[in-house]
Order: structure tokens, then sequence, then C-alpha cells
């Protein structure tokens, strides 16, 4: 009994040190969350555990986007029809049949991936800008459809008085921050699974990778519907923290936004997105007090970091602090000299 007690926390810590600790990103990603999770401990300050939790939520939206425009290549230019479709859907269940935001997120959830299967079956023969355009159009023409039924929509005005996911913002920050540790976590292992190999072969070359054999029909389509779903989750939690939605979830600048965060933390990484988010975002709060030129200092910001890291702020410092094995490709700290796995020389 004692050696089975004794044996787990041996084999977490092994995994631990080998599997999260070998590497300096990952140490800093496990301490990242860490800080998130131990935070209100250090600050009970309202405003401050609003903006972690808004940027959780954001969080996960952009990530969502990186997991099908960053590993499969098919850039969607209208994202925020997922992350719309959820908050439309779980605020009008909340407002109109009284359901708890605990069955109204599935629910939004699971209607942004139908809106997944909306876009994607569609757009499956389309590449390039013609899908971009194509992906573009969809929320433009779900806001014209929210405007003509203002009864059951809001329309231009919206909703309101959608209940909040709790009356307590501590125990919100501890219902948004684990959901988001654990569904950025799940899509990370997703692209490092032998589906997200065929997400990468699908965005270098499709037709090769149909050529050998991979369905990219049907993993394209499984790329849209899992992006809606984590999307959706990542709605349906806004709605109940701000309690309205209107068409501006679903406007043109909710679309660019996760695409802004994710070049600039890093596209095809998920972490990257989630890094730009953390840093952007309050960056962007910070700046409110001057209203009229925070958007030229945050385009300053964004400009000056992407003509000194082009592919992204955890890339550059991935490239900078980890070494690629010319044998096996796995990662290794920089400053070793043979591959932690097969030994072969890294100096090469």
């Amino acid at each position: 009994m004692i050696g089975t007690l004794t044996t787990y926390p041996n084999r977490a810590y092994t995994a631990l040190r080998e599997g999260v600790l070998i590497l300096p990103g990952r140490t800093i990603a496990l301490a990242f969350f860490l800080i998130l999770l131990l935070l209100p401990l250090f600050t009970q300050d309202l405003y401050s555990l609003r903006i972690v939790i808004m940027a959780s939520i954001f969080a996960v939206f952009a990530a969502s986007w990186d997991l099908l425009s960053g590993f499969t290549g098919q850039m969607n230019l209208g994202h925020a029809l997922f992350f719309g479709v959820a908050a439309y859907t779980s605020g009008l269940l909340n407002l109109n049949l009284g359901l708890p935001a605990g069955l109204t997120l599935p629910i939004g959830a699971v209607a942004a991936v139908l809106a997944g299967l909306l876009i994607g079956i569609p757009c499956l023969r389309l590449r390039g800008p013609y899908l971009s355009l194509a992906t573009l159009a969809f929320p433009l023409i779900l806001i014209g459809v929210i405007s003509v039924i203002p009864e059951v929509t809001g329309g231009n005005q919206g909703i309101s008085g959608i209940d909040r996911l709790n009356e307590s913002r501590l125990v919100e920050y501890y219902i948004v921050i684990p959901i988001m540790i654990a569904l950025v976590t799940i899509m990370w292992k997703i692209t490092n699974s032998n589906t997200g190999l065929i997400f990468h072969a699908i965005r270098e070359d499709e037709v090769t990778a149909r050529a050998s054999g991979i369905n990219t029909t049907k993993y394209k389509l499984i790329a849209f519907c899992l992006s809606g779903l984590f999307a959706g989750v990542a709605g349906g939690l806004w709605v109940h923290m701000i309690m309205s939605v209107g068409p501006s979830s679903l406007g043109l600048m909710k679309s660019f936004e996760p695409v802004i965060w994710s070049v600039f933390g890093g596209v095809a990484t998920i972490y990257g997105p989630v890094a730009g988010v953390f840093i952007l975002y309050p960056l962007m709060e910070s700046l409110t007090p001057i209203y009229e030129i925070r958007m030229l200092l945050f385009a300053v910001v964004v400009l000056v970091v992407l003509l000194a890291m082009p592919d992204g702020l955890t890339t550059w410092f991935r490239d900078k602090t980890e070494k690629v094995c010319p044998r096996c490709k796995l990662r290794n700290v920089a400053t070793r000299s043979s591959c932690r796995v097969c030994t072969a020389d890294l100096d090469q």
C-alpha cells in the first residue's frame, strides 16, 4: 500500500522533470499557470482579477484561431462567428429560459461546432484569399440576420440582463482560469498528436497530403469543428462575464483580434496566442486613460515587436533558448552540445 502511494508521486515528478522542466519554454509556461492560480493570494483587487479573467477568455479564443489557421493553413478571417454564435446562444438561453451558465456554456459550444460545420462544408474547396473572404462573409451575414429579428436578438441594441457566472469575482476567477489552462493544454496536446501532424501536412502541401492517402476533407472539417468548440466556450464565458451581447461580438474587429494576438505571440504554437493576449490585452486596458491615442500606441508596440521578431515573440524566444536535434527533431536547451535523447551533435 505504501509502495503504491509513493509510486504515483515519483511518476509525476519524473514526468515533470523529463517532460516539462527539460525545456525553458515549458518551464516558463508551468510557472505562468502557477502564478495565475496563486494570484488571488497576493491581490484581491476586483479590477485586476477582471483583467486576468478577460485575458484568459480571449486566450482560449486566440488559441482556437491558431489551431485552425495556424496549424492547417485555413485562414479564417471570420473567427468571430464561433465566438458570437456561442455568446448569443448562451445569452438567449439564460435570458429566456433561465438556464444557468453550467448548461448554457456547453450548449453554446455545440452551437459553435455546428457553425464550424456551416463554414467548413462550403469552404472546403476554397484556398488562399478566396477562403479568407468566404469566412469573413459569414459573421457579416449573421449580423444582418440579427438586425432583421430584433424581437428575438435585440437587433442592433443587443440583449442585456444575462446572469453572471457567479456573484463572487473570486469564484469567477477560479472558474475561468482552470478552464483556460485545461483548454489550452488540450489544444497543445492535439497539435502534438498524430492529428496535429496531419494538420501540419495540410498546411504545408494539401495536394501532397491527399496523394499520401490522407482524407484532407475530413481533417479540415475536424479542425473547423474543434476551433469552433474552443472559441464557443470562450464566447459563452465572455457573455456571462459582461452580462450582455450585441452585434459587436460578430464584428470585424472581433475577428481580427485573435489574428493580431496570434501573429504577435507566434503562429502555429498555441502558447504564442496565449502570450500575445496576456501582453496586449492588459496593455490596452492600461492605456484607457489616454483613449484618444491608445490605438496608435498599441499599433506602434505591435509593429516594433514584429519588425524585431517577424515570427512572433514566443517563437523568437524559443529559437534563442532551444535547439532542434538534426537527427530526431526533438528540442533541447540551447546550452547542450548533444541531444538529450539520441546524443546527436547539436553544434554541427
